[in-house]
């Protein structure tokens, strides 16, 4: 496998700036020589545009989910962990097996059942759990269940 770093050419041939590296085959038995003449170059070009290929089967994955919507998840999930931790006097690691399902809460008829599950959930802890709850419940409020990405047909 020989490597070859992108001076202008590349850069240009990839749309961006600075240096960048291309991993690719040697043609034929290959050795280090240039007996490939302007292959050489034409495999830099073709590396560049599988790469960006590759990025732009990746992106559509991730457009397929509301962007915003992940975030507010993820911004959730680490305040429950931190909430969690605060509950139970430890770090993540030490925690008991506690699982806080949203998508779960947000199929939830109304909040008294939503209510009544996170105390199930959270039957173990020694320390008053309303506040937890009642938070949580305000921050669930408006946000919707994350469905799995929709396949396209092809």
């Amino acid at each position: 496998m020989s490597v070859a770093t992108g001076g202008s050419e590349a850069a240009a041939a990839g749309g961006g700036g600075g240096n960048r590296v291309f991993f690719q085959s040697p043609r034929g038995g290959g050795g280090s020589g240039g007996s490939s003449g302007g292959s050489s170059r034409e495999d830099s070009v073709s590396a560049v545009v599988q790469v960006q290929q590759r990025r732009h089967q990746q992106g559509k994955v991730t457009v397929k989910y509301d962007r915003k919507e992940l975030r507010k998840r993820l911004v959730l999930e680490e305040w429950i962990v931190e909430q969690l931790g605060q509950l139970y006097g430890c770090e993540e690691e030490e925690m008991p097996d506690v699982e806080i399902d949203i998508d779960d809460l947000l199929d939830a008829a109304n909040e008294e059942e939503r209510a009544l599950k996170l105390q199930e959930t959270l039957v173990d802890c020694y320390k008053p759990t309303e506040e937890f709850i009642k938070e949580l419940l305000s921050r669930i409020r408006g946000m919707r269940k994350l469905s799995p990405p929709q396949k396209k047909s092809i």
